[in-house]
């Protein structure tokens, strides 16, 4: 469902590359929804949510010191924004994701779908521009 498509790129390829991966992640966090074979999901959104901290940390870090070189004048209001997902991660109550776990994925894949439409396609398209 979730993939990176052409009028999400930047026109910087490896940043574009790096947002493949984080249409990826989403993806499979929406497999694992739709999965009605798997009962217990609470280690594989666990996983899933390590590994869009990990990454985000990652990729963020790449993108500031990009739009530095390149003296990029919207950093300032992508770094806040960048914060701002970093806290939402930082956020998750893991207690909260055992109790009712279909819902959970729903609420991180609702969050990530903005993320990508909002932010990438209207905030870091600018950044090739």
């Amino acid at each position: 469902m979730y993939e990176m498509k052409e009028e999400y790129k930047t026109g910087i390829e490896a940043i574009d590359e790096q947002h493949k991966k984080l249409f990826d992640i989403a993806d499979r966090a929406y497999m694992l929804l739709k999965d009605e074979y798997t009962i217990d999901k609470y280690d594989k959104i666990v996983t899933i949510i390590k590994e869009l901290k990990d990454y985000t940390a990652y990729h963020f870090k790449f993108e500031e010191e990009y739009m530095d070189s390149i003296g990029y004048k919207r950093m300032f209001t992508q770094k806040i924004e960048h914060a701002e997902f970093i806290k939402k991660l930082d956020e998750i109550d893991f207690d909260k994701i055992d109790k009712d776990q279909d819902k959970y994925i729903l609420s991180i894949l609702q969050y990530l779908n903005d993320w990508l439409v909002e932010h990438i396609y209207e905030k870091d398209k600018l950044i090739g521009k």
